[in-house]
């Protein structure tokens, strides 16, 4: 979805020729993780279940939460939220409590949370393309040469600019706004 996003801006910019042999011949004959801009499932129930604990957090204070309330509530497989969980509690967001009333919580307020720190925690650096990448820089041999690296570097900037102020507070927020918008909207058409 973002190449035939990208080909087609390029296209209309005139420089698609250029754009796809240089890309093709640099990017895909050796595609890895970095370079994608792409949450994946993992990286989206992270952010999902951060949002349930953060929610939570704000109307009833620090409160621990089975592992299988969350992954049913959140429609998430327990064994997969479970390896998540893992990652998030070694990270610092999350503490866990083990007995009858165990289970996890935020390791921190919703307004220290920023979802940019997740995703790279998760799913790795925020970057278009490898080559202007701050946490995984891979060099290409055409860089010297290359007219869409300040694009590239514009794209990162402009996600890492969305997600680095994006607090779990602000995704508590919107999510309160998101709820009240649709039960508005309900009522309406009732």
């Amino acid at each position: 979805m973002f190449d035939s996003f990208f080909f087609s801006y390029l296209d209309n910019l005139g420089v698609v020729d250029y754009t796809v042999n240089h890309y093709f011949y640099n990017h895909k004959s050796r595609e890895t993780e970095i370079g994608r801009v792409k949450i994946s499932y993992k990286g989206d129930y992270a952010v999902k279940s951060l949002l349930f604990l953060a929610s939570r957090y704000q109307e009833e204070g620090e409160q621990y939460f089975q592992l299988g309330e969350i992954a049913q509530k959140q429609d998430i497989p327990e064994k997969f939220l479970e390896q998540i969980f893992l990652l998030l509690r070694k990270a610092g967001y999350l503490k866990s409590h083990r007995g009858m009333n165990g289970g996890f919580a935020l390791n921190r307020p919703p307004e220290n949370i920023h979802l940019g720190d997740i995703v790279r925690l998760i799913d790795g650096p925020i970057a278009p393309i490898a080559c202007v990448s701050t946490e995984a820089y891979q060099h290409c041999d055409f860089e010297s040469k290359c007219v869409l690296k300040p694009l590239w570097a514009e794209v990162r900037e402009a996600i890492s600019s969305v997600v680095d102020h994006i607090t779990f507070r602000d995704l508590v927020d919107r999510e309160h706004q998101f709820l009240r918008q649709q039960a508005e909207h309900v009522m309406y058409y009732i």
